[in-house]
């Protein structure tokens, strides 16, 4: 079937054109009026004006937490540990049972007080209680949420693995619950012109995904990453990095290899060259030559590394392992980098796959436990400059599946009308959507798209944050249309 998108504007260009799409790719792109109609078959909608770009990529996300995220306790607004347990305190008056009360968000780095299990077992009594950081890398558990998923451990706060193995024994609802969740969020993407993930949500993600689109789900692309637990069962399986899994429309493809290098600002774990104001400088979860043995590994079978790394010392090393590997990839995060180091992210064709709202979002943590190094946090101009690849994503649910709030943040450094935080690390907004995007308004790629409202390249980053988007197209179909 031939669609003829019409009297489109693409940013960056002069003139209307008609965007002509035949099945899922796009035929060709020609000035507004000359494209046919498509005969009895074809479809025209005339756009008026609006504005056609490549459909969106969210780069980074965790989508099935993300998809549960909004069903959980938000404590993300609480300011101490008491103001997180009176929240906890109001949930469980307001829905009273047994069942586990799971909570999100929480960034306890400039608490002024101490979360202790006393404190939510004021709050809930016997009921278990585990609220998740909003970075993701630790949780905070009651008497009875310790008992029944760490019963060897006496800390009221888990970090790192003890938290990982705890937040993925926390999905209480079944797979076809889950499964309807994550149409629902897929959904939502779509209204933001998102065609694309990667998802990197721990676990055998394979299996997920390929049951989801076996029932239906055909909302994303979704390249799906491997973590090291499931690396030998991938090799067997002969799985490779951009492989297109077979029966799923296209639409699922082999990730990279998820590799977690070191650990998070707010709880202190990123590995970092200098110390923290408590003396630590993070941790390590690999010794050098256990990254270098897991890449090598990985790249030996076809599978492409992610490694994350927030610390400076941890982007350092995981540029090493890559040089010594001698293969390129990504690096997750790359929050805080060394200045000799930025120029090897282009040598060495390692990208650059960083979240901007993080820096919205850690910039108070940021100034406090990296005192006198922000300049070197989320680097993004400079990473531009000396020629690295810039692949935006969210960390979902860490922040929002958005990605015009990561553009926003790239473009303007700014959000909630604070000053632009290191405003020389700003990057442009076409800049911005390239790292947002992995095709072009061009014949013979593919019919992925967004079409919009307002000129991306004329916005404000307010006005990107809060982008109007008319519908998204993927594969050449609507996935959220208000335009008929």
């Amino acid at each position: 079937m031939t669609l003829v998108l019409a009297g489109a504007r693409v940013p960056g260009r002069d003139g209307l054109v008609d965007v002509v799409l035949e099945g899922s790719r796009i035929a060709a792109v020609t000035p507004a009026g000359a494209a046919p109609a498509g005969g009895a078959s074809g479809e025209r909608i005339h756009l008026d004006g609006r504005w056609v770009l490549p459909g969106l990529w969210d780069q980074h996300v965790h989508f099935t937490q993300w998809a549960q995220t909004a069903r959980r306790l938000d404590v993300s607004r609480a300011a101490s540990a008491a103001e997180a347990a009176a929240l906890v305190r109001e949930r469980a008056s307001a829905d009273p049972g047994d069942d586990v009360l799971v909570g999100f968000g929480f960034h306890d780095a400039l608490w002024p007080d101490i979360p202790t299990r006393e404190l939510l077992d004021a709050a809930a009594g016997d009921r278990p209680v585990v609220l998740i950081a909003g970075d993701l890398h630790c949780s905070w558990l009651n008497t009875a949420a310790a008992r029944r998923f760490a019963p060897d451990s006496v800390d009221a706060v888990l970090r790192e693995e003890a938290s990982f193995a705890v937040t993925s024994l926390l999905t209480a609802a079944d797979d076809a619950t889950l499964d309807r969740w994550a149409a629902d969020a897929a959904r939502a993407a779509a209204t933001r012109g998102v065609v694309g993930i990667v998802d990197l949500e721990y676990g055998w993600n394979l299996d997920v995904w390929t049951r989801r689109m076996a029932a239906g789900a055909d909302g994303l692309r979704v390249d799906f990453g491997i973590y090291r637990e499931d690396l030998d069962r991938a090799i067997a399986l002969g799985l490779r990095t951009g492989e297109v899994i077979e029966g799923t429309g296209g639409l699922l493809t082999v990730g990279p290899l998820k590799v977690i290098s070191d650990g998070s600002l707010n709880t202190r774990t990123a590995l970092c060259s200098h110390a923290y104001p408590d003396g630590g400088h993070g941790v390590a979860n690999l010794t050098a030559q256990e990254l270098v043995d897991a890449l090598r590994l990985a790249y030996g079978h076809g599978l492409t590394a992610a490694v994350h790394a927030i610390g400076d010392e941890a982007n350092r090393r995981a540029l090493d392992a890559f040089e010594a590997v001698g293969a390129g990839g990504r690096i997750e995060h790359a929050q805080l980098i060394d200045a000799s180091d930025i120029p090897r992210f282009a040598r060495l064709g390692v990208t650059a796959s960083v979240q901007p709202e993080h820096a919205m979002d850690d910039r108070d943590v940021a100034d406090s436990l990296w005192s006198g190094r922000t300049d070197r946090a989320f680097p993004l101009a400079e990473l531009h400059a000396a020629g690295a690849r810039l692949a935006f994503g969210s960390d979902a649910p860490v922040a929002p599946l958005d990605p015009w709030a990561a553009i926003a943040s790239a473009v303007g450094r700014t959000r909630d009308g604070r000053e632009p935080w290191h405003p020389e690390q700003a990057v442009s907004a076409e800049v911005a959507l390239g790292a947002s995007t992995r095709s072009t308004v061009a014949a013979g790629q593919p019919a992925d798209l967004a079409v919009l409202d307002r000129d991306p390249l004329a916005a404000a980053p307010d006005d990107l944050r809060s982008m109007p988007v008319a519908a998204a197209l993927l594969a050449g179909r609507f996935t959220h249309d208000t335009l008929r």
